[in-house]
């Protein structure tokens, strides 16, 4: 009797023993697919993190400046330049000047280290009266070029408004920030040529 129920379920036996290799494979083939979703959703993750981390890293160690005049009196105006990264930077020059002028009025040349997180104040005395003159109304700006890292950089131009009466200063407000962050200057040289650049601007516009 065992043996007739064995014959008669021996074709069917066999068949699951064949297909056990198929199914083993499917659900390897299953496994291998879920597995590698997760491994590019790690690896997904990781690069995220990873840029996320190098954008904190470049935003805390990149030079990044600051710079705010104050009116004080209406004869007297400082300048304020705030470090807002974590390296040091060496300031080496202050440049305003009137916005329909391409030849900054004043380049104040300096040697003032600015550690990280803190700010310079200075005074600009009569520079800014020299810029605008005892009677104008309308817009300056204001740059700095500072050493970091061994390198040369140049903050873009903060502007401000202003308005001086009879060589008073009555109004002194800040316009905008800066469109961009700092530019790199790889030299002295390169230096020189902007400030030809202007003079030669300067020039063009005078004829």
């Amino acid at each position: 009797m065992h043996l007739q129920w064995f014959s008669q379920h021996s074709i069917p036996f066999q068949l699951i023993v064949a297909y056990i290799p198929l199914v083993a494979t499917v659900a390897t083939t299953i496994f291998s697919i879920v597995l590698a979703r997760a491994t590019l959703r790690y690896t997904e993750t990781t690069d995220k993190s990873l840029a996320l981390a190098r954008e904190e890293f470049e935003r805390q160690w990149s030079p990044e400046l600051h710079v705010k005049l104050e009116k004080v009196s209406p004869r007297q105006t400082n300048i304020v330049v705030t470090n807002l990264a974590r390296i040091s930077v060496l300031l080496q020059m202050v440049q305003l000047r009137q916005l329909s002028m391409a030849v900054p009025s004043l380049r104040n040349s300096l040697n003032e280290p600015l550690v990280g997180g803190s700010t310079w104040t200075n005074e600009l005395g009569q520079h800014l009266l020299a810029c605008t003159g005892d009677h104008y109304e309308g817009q300056i700006a204001a740059s700095v070029t500072f050493y970091a890292s061994g390198r040369l950089y140049r903050t873009d131009w903060f502007r401000f408004q202003v308005e001086v009466r009879r060589g008073e200063i009555l109004r002194l407000d800040p316009v905008n920030i800066a469109a961009r962050r700092v530019s790199k200057l790889d030299d002295e040289e390169d230096v020189q040529q902007d400030m030809a650049k202007d003079v030669v601007k300067a020039s063009a516009a005078g004829a």
